[in-house]
């Protein structure tokens, strides 16, 4: 399975887990439609998010301007999850790879607008990270 598919089908599973409360296994059996795929990659993702969610839901709420974490809609915020995820934690892809990532599942699955909110949220994570680390 390519990575931006398993980001795609991570994204999927997390809105079901957040909106249904399905457990994980189920969520991801819903999403495959191929159960001879690599899932390897998509379990480490939602894995990621899943133990370390409460430190990736602080970081998130400190660049959501005028937002509440629970307001924004179930889809972005899956894809935040996903991203500051990838951003914290995973040292394997560029930062600039998962924001555009999480730019291009925005356009897949949200609304028109949500891309524009879910780049200037990650732009100004990354441009607080930069900051710190110089």
């Amino acid at each position: 399975m390519k990575r931006r598919t398993a980001r795609e089908k991570a994204v999927q599973c997390l809105f079901q887990i957040d909106m249904a409360e399905v457990p994980l296994k189920e969520a991801v059996s819903m999403v495959m439609e191929d159960s001879d795929e690599d899932t390897q990659f998509l379990y480490y993702l939602l894995e990621g998010v899943m133990e370390h969610q409460s430190e990736i839901d602080n970081e998130i709420k400190k660049y959501l301007r005028g937002w509440q974490l629970e307001r924004i809609a179930n889809v972005d915020r899956a894809i935040l999850r996903l991203a500051f995820f990838e951003i914290m934690f995973d040292q394997n892809t560029p930062d600039k790879v998962v924001m555009n990532e999480a730019i291009e599942i925005a356009k897949l699955f949200s609304d028109e607008q949500s891309h524009r909110y879910i780049n200037g949220v990650l732009s100004s994570f990354l441009q607080s990270r930069k900051t710190a680390q110089a």
